[in-house]
């Protein structure tokens, strides 16, 4: 049983989680997120705490920045894409129960405000921005660190909200390196 209730965009999303784990989640119904679902995630912080596990799309990620703006101190799970999609539709509904339950395994605690331990200069070194393959080389990195994929100032955040250290990140850089793109 997982201490923590699940936040999922929908019903589907649930029924997925109930096949890998045992635990409680609570349904965004979607984007349309209103205050009442807002007033229960922030009860189940306060009472057992969230991990936010929304789709690996933009609309997944617009519901969990809302999240964690309004209810903070959430702990994030990500599934890559493409452990997530299944004849072209993306969606956490879509994953294994092996993939969700290791989503759920690398959870990250966001820490808003934190200083980044990797600067620009490190990302551009890496080829993580500016660079033709920049997007690709993140997706891989941001799945090698369990953080999901975005663009590179979002990457960037991501490293510092969830103090990704500097041996995370050159580890997974030489896994990306050595043509690893498994997690």
């Amino acid at each position: 049983m997982i201490k923590e209730v699940i936040v999922v965009e929908g019903r589907d999303d649930t029924v997925a989680i109930k096949r890998a784990v045992e635990a409680d989640t609570i349904e965004t119904g979607g984007s349309a997120i209103n205050s009442r679902i807002l007033k229960r995630i922030a009860l189940a912080q306060e009472r057992r705490g969230v991990i936010i596990l929304t789709d690996p799309d933009h609309a997944g990620e617009r519901i969990r920045k809302i999240i964690d703006t309004k209810v903070p101190g959430c702990k994030h799970a990500f599934i890559p894409e493409a452990d997530a999609t299944r004849r072209g539709d993306i969606g956490v509904e879509n994953a294994s129960p092996e993939a969700i339950r290791h989503a759920l395994e690398r959870v990250h605690t966001s820490f808003e405000g934190s200083e980044s331990l990797i600067g620009l200069d490190d990302l551009l070194e890496a080829g993580l921005i500016v660079h033709p393959q920049a997007a690709a080389r993140r997706m891989i990195m941001g799945n090698l660190l369990g953080i999901g994929y975005c663009n590179g100032k979002q990457f960037h955040k991501r490293l510092a909200m969830f103090q990704i250290s500097r041996e995370e990140f050159a580890s997974a850089l030489a896994q990306l390196e050595e043509g690893g793109t498994e997690i």
